[in-house]
């Protein structure tokens, strides 16, 4: 077996360890390929790559939820307002199935039950029941009504799939090979409907529905390989920069005239999703923790100069500003 000599066994092994740093090798390609169509326009040895920053960490669970205290009634008053029809509903919520159900089963299990109290209220019912029943039926109503929202926030930010979408465990999209996101934008949106329509009698929820959409949000982590695609273009943009701008006053070289990298799908795709995820955190009626508004302003906001989508688009005027500095290449 052939023996490399030591320097270049050593930068062989540099540069399998940079590759690795840089995380998704079919994500880097398209960037590979831009930094060498550089270094060749410009006759410079290399371009200085380093792996782009780890996306943040999505906040522990007891920090992003809400504290919802556990209503208390006995059966007894419960079936003093067996007219208002909750009293099969609330032992289903009960039993040893009911107790066990997933966050998004429990958010459907509460809007039903204030469906059915609001839709009471609002009858004669009341008229029927004897003064203490009338106000336990008003104080539970407005109770009700009250953890609602916070019960929506709850179902979402503690589902396994939604957290999932955020992991840290995640690769940047390979901009050759983009996703077809439309299965997973239906299903935010289906999310947001929810969260808009939770106080309409009329608005019906599904719970087939509602699980397919968890199902197919469980599929990849979007946002942070979205997060990681964003991070990653402004590193390699950076670079680039660097190398124009060190050689822009020092060469006669000139530039190839097509910017090889296609970033307009990968923009397109990233303003969709973070415009989404975005719009279902704001439609909910009610303040959010702290720690998920910080992460959303850090990460997932569209306007913050300091945000993943704000640093590329910066980043990417600079890189044309400084590539109009340059001669363009001729065909011949």
């Amino acid at each position: 077996m052939a023996l490399y000599p030591q320097p270049i066994l050593w930068l062989a092994i540099s540069a399998s360890l940079l590759v690795a740093g840089c995380g998704n090798s079919s994500a880097e390609q398209p960037w590979v390929e831009y930094h060498q169509q550089l270094i060749r326009d410009l006759s410079i040895a290399d371009i200085e790559r380093h792996p782009p920053p780890n996306i943040g960490e999505f906040p522990e669970r007891r920090e992003r939820l809400f504290n919802i205290p556990e209503t208390r009634e006995g059966m007894l008053n419960i079936y003093a307002l067996r007219e208002c029809q909750i009293t099969s509903l609330i032992a289903a919520r009960n039993n040893q199935l009911g107790r066990v159900a997933p966050p998004s089963q429990h958010w459907l299990y509460e809007r039903a039950l204030w469906q059915r109290l609001s839709a009471c209220w609002n009858s004669d019912i009341p008229d029927r029941l004897s003064d203490d029943n009338k106000a336990r039926l008003a104080e539970l109503t407005e109770l009700k009504t009250e953890q609602l929202p916070a019960v929506s926030w709850n179902a979402i930010f503690d589902s396994e799939e939604w957290e999932k979408s955020f992991s840290r465990a995640s690769a940047p999209l390979n901009s050759a090979e983009l996703p077809n996101i439309d299965n997973q934008l239906a299903a935010v949106n289906y999310l947001e409907r929810m969260v808009t329509h939770q106080f309409s009698q009329a608005w019906q929820q599904d719970s087939s529905v509602l699980e397919n959409h968890l199902k197919v949000l469980q599929e990849r982590p979007l946002t942070a390989e979205i997060l990681r695609t964003l991070l990653l273009a402004h590193q390699r943009l950076t670079e680039a920069n660097a190398a124009l701008e060190s050689t822009r006053l020092t060469t006669n070289e000139c530039l190839q005239d097509d910017f090889s990298v296609e970033l307009n799908q990968v923009e397109r795709i990233s303003l969709k999703w973070l415009t989404a995820i975005n719009r279902l955190i704001n439609a909910h009626q009610i303040t959010p923790p702290e720690v998920v508004k910080n992460y959303q302003n850090t990460w997932l906001s569209l306007r913050n100069p300091q945000a993943p989508w704000q640093q590329l688009q910066r980043v990417k005027m600079e890189h044309q500003a400084l590539r109009d500095q340059f001669n363009r290449c001729s065909d011949n």
